[in-house]
Formats: structure tokens, C-alpha cells, sequence
């Protein structure tokens, strides 16, 4: 079992940055894959970003150039550096985690709301 827990959404206005953090517990020697989600009202979850454990990086073409997935291993954790938000970037935003022998998001965090306003 993994245990990921985010922190850091908050509520900002167009152009702000914000940093969302996501720490794992548990058996995290298993985890391979780690990486953000976003659901807005409405709408379905949809894949924003990921790192894989050698340092591997592919991002949500509406969020290249503006955000950036970092790792630090030695914490067990990963962050999302969010950069000039923009209202659609409005959302619950939830850290996950793949580990070695599942295929697929294996371990989800509770999520954290990121509000961006005009």
C-alpha cells in the first residue's frame, strides 16, 4: 500500500502561481510512476503530468510550458509548480502514484482545490 496526501491548492487570480505538493508513505520503494490529476465541476478527471523514477517527464498539452513536474526522492515526494494560471486551470487537483507490478494510477491522494479567478 501507498499512502499519497497533496497539499498546497488554494485560491489565486489569473497569471499567480501556485505549488502543490504530494508526499507518499507505505511501501513507496514499489512506486515507478508518479503524477497529477484535475477534475473540474463537470467535467471528468483528466491527466495534467508525470515523473517516473528515472526522471522521465510528459505534461497535458494545455499545461506545457506553464507547469513542472519535479521529484525528490529522498522525501518520498513530488510537486507541481503551476505557473501563470489561468481560470480553466480551476479544479481539484490529485497526486497519484503506479507502482512496479500493477499497470496503471494505482494510489490516489484525497486532492486539494486550486481556484483561479479572472
Amino acid at each position: 500500500q501507498v499512502q499519497p496526501v497533496e497539499s498546497g491548492g488554494g485560491s489565486v487570480q489569473t497569471g499567480d502561481s501556485l505549488r502543490l505538493s504530494c508526499v507518499a508513505s507505505g511501501y513507496t520503494s514499489s512506486v515507478s510512476r508518479m503524477g497529477w490529476f484535475r477534475q473540474a465541476p463537470g467535467k471528468a478527471r483528466e491527466w495534467v503530468a508525470r515523473i517516473d523514477t528515472d526522471g522521465s517527464t510528459a505534461y497535458l498539452d494545455r499545461v506545457k510550458g506553464r507547469f513542472t513536474i519535479s521529484q525528490d526522492n529522498a522525501k518520498n515526494a513530488w510537486t507541481l509548480e503551476m505557473n501563470s494560471l489561468k481560470p480553466e486551470d480551476t479544479a481539484v487537483y490529485y497526486c497519484a502514484a503506479g507502482v512496479r507490478f500493477l499497470s496503471g494510477w494505482n494510489y490516489w491522494g484525497q486532492g486539494t482545490q486550486v481556484t483561479v479567478s479572472s
